[in-house]
């Protein structure tokens, strides 16, 4: 999947939280100011990438992303695990564990989370 440059991601943004919307539209709800060409041609780049759709109602085109969020998200993280932890899901986990300095109730959370599908695994075979 191809990433998404900041400009890209805001839109993208605003579309999954918005579902589909004329460019004024997405303009009004921007994180922060954007002219009209700016946006029209981040808009036309996520089509031609394959990300958004677009309809003619009326005069009016709509925009709606067809990439869905989730699946960008995986994208992402696939790409940052390969590019800066060796392909490593283990190795991004300690980084964050020992950058972000996380209280014992944090770790005792993460504990508890990832040894519920342990369980659910185990008692299924029991």
């Amino acid at each position: 999947m191809t990433s998404f440059t900041p400009g890209e991601l805001a839109v993208m943004q605003v579309l999954w939280e918005h579902g589909e919307l004329k460019p004024a539209e997405v303009q009004e709800r921007f994180p922060e100011p954007i002219k009209n060409p700016a946006l029209r041609s981040y808009l036309k780049i996520l089509v031609d990438k394959g990300h958004v759709s677009r309809r003619k109602v009326g005069k009016a085109f709509l925009y709606k992303a067809i990439t869905k969020r989730n699946s960008a998200e995986r994208s992402t993280l696939r790409s940052l695990i390969d590019a800066y932890f060796d392909g490593s899901t283990t190795n991004l986990i300690l980084n964050l564990i020992r950058r972000e300095k996380l209280s014992e109730s944090e770790l005792l959370e993460l504990k508890r989370l990832a040894d519920e599908p342990n369980k659910s695994a185990a008692e299924k075979k029991k």
